[in-house]
């Protein structure tokens, strides 16, 4: 019979990080064999995660970042959950096509919802109309939500995202796994554990204190190993990207304004950034950005500018991201990456006082780029648990709470990714399909996954 496989996502793994640190990790590494990876460009989640399951670059998938500008809409998206935005066959259609009958788990992977995946959970809120918040997930069957909830308590939201991040999240996702297991048994468990993305973010992979971490998903980790080893199913390992310590912050939005190509609309005495307006814009993402030029004439001017930021190290052109495999409806007009010691923010506005009301919030979708400044609480508040607390008791009896409690302060980020660092031991990692002395791609990673499978 064809082996049973769990692919475990220990988000932000390296080679750096398996060690004393990681014993049950070092240890799969040992016996079942390590292989760097040199990750697709951009080296972020969604990305990533999409060429692992189709073997495609960004130009055949369409995931080329974490989020992009729909040109038709005028609007920018970020954190997009629905599997149609991935184009392309599958890991798991492509090993039913060899195996009638296969079947697969998807947790917490990415763009989740409305696969042909045969059991799926991913976070979901619920928003009333009344502006409420709920935390919550999405499931397939939909008759799952309830009664893993039921089984395992609802999912620690807050430890999965922002301030309180933390292991309780893939501590519960790791339980959500052995519970579709000793359920279902499917022949493909995709499981994601993004516990180290975290503190190697907050604090930076050199810091001391990342030792702490290293323990604790090493021990989730090894808790599913040993679990799954029970039930005759191959653990395979893998990471998406490794993450880079940085020192310094890029505002390309800020630099465009300027220039006068950046559109600000007043509302309610705060700026928005007014996209379609605008001539020039960019949706940042970690180490790389999309810049989107509304005004085809000002391409060469806006490259010039780009060239010359401090912390820029490449723009890629037409000619270039098809180079690089990111030519796409979705790319920007230009897409930059940054150094290694450095990362893209958002902030367009000059003035802290007229940020908008959601920059201080945990808000992934209204933002027009990724902001990591979303794991901490701002350190001018303050009594900030007593804060907190105040504000979730408000929220508790009806009112409409504004949980404004992040800080404007890029300089706390101490790690970021996305590009691809010189050393290679800071790259991501696969574990359990056999050693390789060279590197090998993010497409041939998805090679080595789908023979696992079909066996």
């Amino acid at each position: 019979m064809p082996e049973r496989i769990a692919i475990l996502n220990v988000v932000g793994l390296t080679a750096s990080l398996v060690g004393p640190h990681t014993p049950r990790l070092q240890q799969a590494a040992q016996t079942g064999g390590l292989t760097r990876v040199k990750s697709v460009l951009p080296a972020v989640t969604c990305t990533a995660q999409s060429t692992y399951l189709t073997g495609l670059p960004p130009s055949g998938h369409g995931a080329v970042a974490n989020g992009w500008y729909d040109r038709t809409l005028d609007e920018h998206h970020f954190w997009k959950q629905s599997n149609h935005v991935v184009h392309g066959p599958k890991l798991w259609e492509k090993a039913r096509a060899v195996r009638p009958g296969f079947t697969c788990a998807k947790l917490f992977w990415w763009y989740n919802m409305y696969s042909t995946a045969d059991w799926s959970i991913t976070p979901r809120p619920m928003y009333p109309a009344d502006g409420r918040k709920f935390f919550d997930v999405y499931s397939h069957p939909l008759t799952i939500r309830d009664a893993i909830k039921r089984d395992l308590g609802p999912f620690p939201f807050p430890a999965f995202w922002g301030p309180m991040a933390g292991i309780a999240s893939s501590e519960w996702i790791a339980n959500s796994a052995e519970w579709i297991e000793e359920r279902h048994r499917p022949d493909l468990s995709l499981v994601y554990l993004p516990h180290l993305d975290y503190n190697l973010q907050r604090l930076g992979p050199t810091d001391p204190r990342i030792a702490d971490d290293c323990r604790a998903i090493d021990r989730v980790v090894g808790g599913l190993m040993d679990f799954y080893a029970q039930r005759g199913v191959r653990t395979i390992v893998l990471s998406e990207y490794g993450i880079t310590a940085v020192r310094r912050s890029i505002a390309l939005n800020r630099i465009f304004r300027a220039q006068g190509w950046i559109t600000v609309k007043d509302e309610l005495g705060l700026e928005l950034l007014d996209c379609g307006a605008s001539k020039v814009f960019a949706i940042a993402d970690h180490q790389v950005a999309h810049v989107y030029v509304n005004d085809p004439s000002l391409i060469g001017a806006v490259r010039t500018v780009l060239e010359a930021t401090d912390g820029v190290a490449r723009v890629l052109d037409a000619t270039g991201q098809r180079a690089a495999g990111l030519d796409h409806a979705r790319s920007g007009d230009l897409v930059v990456f940054s150094a290694e010691d450095a990362w893209f923010t958002y902030y367009y506005w000059d003035d802290d006082r007229r940020a908008p009301d959601f920059a201080r919030c945990v808000d992934i979708h209204r933002k027009y780029g990724y902001d990591p400044v979303e794991l901490f609480l701002d350190p001018a508040i303050s009594l900030p648990k007593l804060r907190v607390a105040a504000k979730l008791l408000k929220k508790a009896l009806g009112f409409r709470v504004l949980m404004d409690l992040i800080p404007l302060d890029a300089g706390l980020v101490k790690g970021s990714h996305g590009t691809c660092p010189a050393d290679s031991a800071e790259w991501p990692v696969l574990i359990g399909t056999g050693a390789e002395r060279e590197p090998i791609s993010a497409a041939a990673v998805h090679e080595r996954l789908l023979a696992a499978c079909v066996g």
